[in-house]
């Protein structure tokens, strides 16, 4: 739906596919239009976006478009791969990380260079696994649809209720809303199984594992709110430059 604040601090109104053939006209069209703030490109290939938060976070399951045909297993799994293995995330938790470290954060973990790493990995593991977990496993599993649609238009608080919304509504991948268990469940699963795995021993209890799920859903939802109204933070953007 995302990046996760990576770690423990890293989405999801129906109509029903549109034919290939429409979906490169729209993107033809979009193209065509330009301007300063022309819509990510959708590709035609996956389904999913091109999109950067912030022009760097990959942001590849938002989409500003509800004619999309379902994703594939495949698909799920490649774009989550995409959002994980992206250039721009280690540099990130390496960041995450440092400031953990600087913190004292998970003191298990010690200080000094080995202490670093450990909260490097720690945070490298944490997002990429919640990444599959919700973006891929569950949703093929479940055939829900990771991807969240942009509303893109009415007032500030209809759209900030819609995206807070989408972490407990989502589609299925034959169109219709029902509840998020991959969110929900996905990301329960993720902190159960850092916690109680490579986090240290101290840590490993389930108040911290409550305390890591709550984080993880509570930074899904800023996220979600965020990717909203990114594109109109974008257009300003790009008036001023």
């Amino acid at each position: 739906m995302t990046l996760q604040l990576s770690a423990a601090l890293m989405a999801h109104t129906q109509q029903p596919a549109t034919p290939t053939n429409s979906l490169k006209d729209l993107s033809q069209s979009r193209d065509a239009v330009g301007g300063p703030d022309p819509k990510p490109a959708i590709s035609l290939q996956n389904g999913t976006s091109n999109d950067r938060l912030l022009y760097a976070l990959p942001d590849f399951l938002t989409v500003h478009t509800t004619q999309l045909p379902p994703l594939s297993t495949g698909q799920k799994f490649k774009v989550v791969a995409r959002i994980s293995f992206d250039p721009v995330v280690y540099p990130w938790y390496a960041a995450l990380a440092g400031i953990s470290q600087a913190e004292n954060g998970e003191r298990g973990f010690g200080q000094g260079a080995a202490g670093y790493g450990k909260r490097y990995g720690a945070a490298f593991a944490d997002a990429t696994l919640e990444n599959f977990m919700t973006g891929a496993i569950l949703p093929s599993l479940l055939r829900e649809d990771p991807r969240y649609y942009q509303l893109g238009k009415g007032t500030f608080w209809r759209r900030t209720a819609y995206a807070i919304s989408r972490i407990v509504v989502t589609r299925t991948d034959s169109g219709n809303e029902r509840f998020n268990y991959s969110e929900v469940f996905g990301s329960a699963l993720s902190a159960g199984i850092s916690t109680y795995s490579y986090h240290p021993r101290t840590d490993r209890n389930l108040p911290a594992a409550a305390s890591v799920w709550g984080s993880l859903v509570g930074y899904d939802t800023l996220t979600i709110v965020f990717t909203e109204f990114w594109p109109d933070i974008r257009r300003r953007l790009s008036h001023k430059r």
